[in-house]
This record gives C-alpha cells, structure tokens and sequence, in this order.
C-alpha cells in the first residue's frame, strides 16, 4: 500500500454512504489536526509509564511469520492498549498491523491516530457492513500483507464471546489468527465495557499463543468448535500473563481480565 492510499475508503459505497450526516469541515479538519498529536502524545506517554517486563510465546509470532507474510492478531477489546503497542513495535519482524476505522468522518479521528502510530487503516464497519469489512480485511491481509486485527468480542460486545469473523477470515485466506492477552501489575478498568488502562509505573507482561490455521474445508460444527476454543485460549494466555507476571518482580495484585 502507498503512503498516499493508505487510509483512504476501500469500497466505492464507502465514499458516499455512512452513518453519520457529519462532513469534514476545515474547522472540524483543523480540530483533528490539534486533538491528534495531543491523543497520540498522551498515550506515549503512558506507555513510558508504564513497563513490559516480559514477552510469553514471542516464538509463535516469529513461526507464524515465517510460514507467511501476514497473520490476524486476535485479542479483546479491552487489552487493546498494550497488545497494540507491542503489534506497532514490531517493524523489524515486517509486521505491518491494521485496524478497520469507520468511514465516516467521526472514524477520520481514529484513521489519523493509526497512522501515526504507523499501523495501516482499513475503513469499514464490522457492525453495518460486515460483509465489506471481511472483504476489505482479506485484500488488506494477503493482497497488500498487512496483519488485520480483529478482537472478537468487539466494542459492542458481548464482553468475551468469540465472535466468527477472524475464524472465517483465517478460512478463507489461509492465514493464522495469532491469539494475545497481556496482564498488568496495577490498572484501572473501565467500568462500562473493562477497559483495561495501567496505572503509572506499572509492569505489563505480554502473551502469545500458538497461531491457528482454520481448514479451508471447515463445516458449522467445526466452526462452533473453534470458537469455543478460542474463546477459552484468550482467558488462558491472560493467565499465563498473570503467573508470569508474580514470577517477574515482587509479588502484586493483577488486574483481572
């Protein structure tokens, strides 16, 4: 992808239908290009804050890359923060991740910070238009190589329930979901959906799990059955995250998942 079309719309219904009413005014334009550095700035400097004192299963991501150019990182909603930093910092390893940001011009916001931080955007909506946004996902990932991250339970929820969309994703493009969680030693959750935010100069470790090919050839059943897995293989590596966490420095309590 060139610097010029990334973050521009992918799908030609995408340039002229979107939720919102909204146009990108130049005051509204001139906003954004004061709120983002600021945003951008604020979260850099939590993550000096804060410290990954360890990486679990950075072996995974590096058998994953080597069988192929592009994978689908997978976590929830709520370990976005960190599993995020750790995908952005790995540029040497010619991991390029993205984040599907809506169309519309309130999604402009999140597109810029993305690009800032030197992930690749991907503009749809996986709640209003799905379809798209798997199409848009699967060119993202095997066309142009970029790694896609999906986190299964979205925004929206449900909290924790693995919903199909990377398993489907893995089916057809014949890439791996890459699974991740991370722990923090002291963190805030956001009490509607557990966010989880680290509190200033706390200590983060970082799980990888195994990466998961999905059969081209894979009934509903198989599928209802690789859900369940990964359903539970995300609350696994958050464990791992905490054993690993208490064996890294003196003892704290974690936050939960």
């Amino acid at each position: 992808m060139s610097p010029d079309d990334q973050g521009r719309l992918r799908n030609t219904i995408y340039r002229t239908t979107t939720r919102s009413g909204r146009r990108m005014t130049p005051a509204r334009r001139a906003l954004y290009a004061i709120a983002v550095p600021l945003a951008v700035g604020l979260i850099h400097l939590w993550w000096r804050l804060c410290r990954v004192v360890r990486i679990e299963g950075i072996e995974h991501l590096d058998g994953a890359l080597a069988r192929a150019p592009s994978l689908i990182p997978c976590y929830w909603h709520q370990h976005q923060l960190y599993c995020g930093k750790f995908l952005v910092e790995q540029r040497a390893r010619n991991l390029t991740p993205g984040w599907l940001i809506s169309p519309s011009v309130d999604g402009e916001l999140g597109a810029m910070m993305v690009r800032r931080f030197g992930g690749a955007v991907i503009r749809g909506s996986s709640t209003h238009t799905g379809a798209r946004a798997l199409r848009d996902y699967y060119q993202a990932l095997v066309r142009e190589n970029v790694s896609p991250v999906i986190t299964p339970d979205g925004p929206r929820g449900p909290r924790f329930k693995f919903k199909p969309g990377a398993l489907l994703l893995a089916q057809m493009s014949g890439r791996p979901i890459l699974p991740m969680s991370y722990a923090a030693s002291r963190a805030w959750l956001i009490k509607w959906d557990r966010f989880v935010i680290p509190m200033p100069f706390a200590r983060i470790v970082i799980a990888i799990g195994p990466p998961r090919y999905v059969p081209r050839v894979t009934d509903a059943a198989a599928l209802e059955r690789l859900q369940a897995e990964m359903e539970a293989e995300l609350p696994r590596l958050f464990r791992l995250a905490e054993r690993s966490l208490r064996g890294a420095a003196e003892p704290e309590g974690p936050a939960r998942q």
